[in-house]
């Protein structure tokens, strides 16, 4: 955890340029958004500040989680932070957590961050006790294994 209160972060190294890495994110995006066995489906995107940012999340049980949020802020090639406050068209929801997905140059290859922001501590512990770490840290090994392959 960052010394943002409330956070929770994951960092890794990839093996390939950020405008590659930030290829697959936006261009893959199914293929690395959640851990295996889960799959993911883009529902709506936009990749833009305000745009859609709509999935659906299967998991190997039958499970089935709708998420739709927007985009806060979108730097291509450096970063999108993402939250399920607000949905399309401007309406609130109950919210969990705000993410920031950063890419950052680092040596021939690129420092990915993420960072899930929640607005109490309870959520925070939620997310952590989810899983958290183990979850956010296969799908960065996912993306990079696809980014470091092409």
């Amino acid at each position: 955890m960052s010394g943002i209160t409330n956070e929770l972060s994951i960092s890794r190294y990839i093996d390939a340029p950020p405008s590659l890495v930030w290829q697959i994110i936006t261009e893959r995006l199914p293929e690395w958004w959640c851990p295996v066995p889960w799959r993911a489906e883009v529902d709506a995107i936009e990749w833009k500040a305000g745009g859609v940012f709509n999935t659906t999340m299967f998991g190997p049980d039958g499970e089935v989680h709708v998420n739709e949020g927007i985009f806060l802020d979108v730097e291509p090639g450096r970063r999108f932070v993402c939250t399920d406050a607000i949905k399309q068209g401007w309406y609130p929801q109950k919210a969990f957590m705000i993410g920031i997905f950063e890419l950052e140059a680092e040596g021939n290859g690129t420092r990915y961050t993420a960072s899930a922001r929640h607005w109490s501590v309870d959520d925070m512990e939620q997310h952590r006790q989810m899983g958290f770490v183990e979850g956010w840290s296969a799908v960065a090994d996912q993306l990079a294994a696809l980014a470091e392959a092409s």
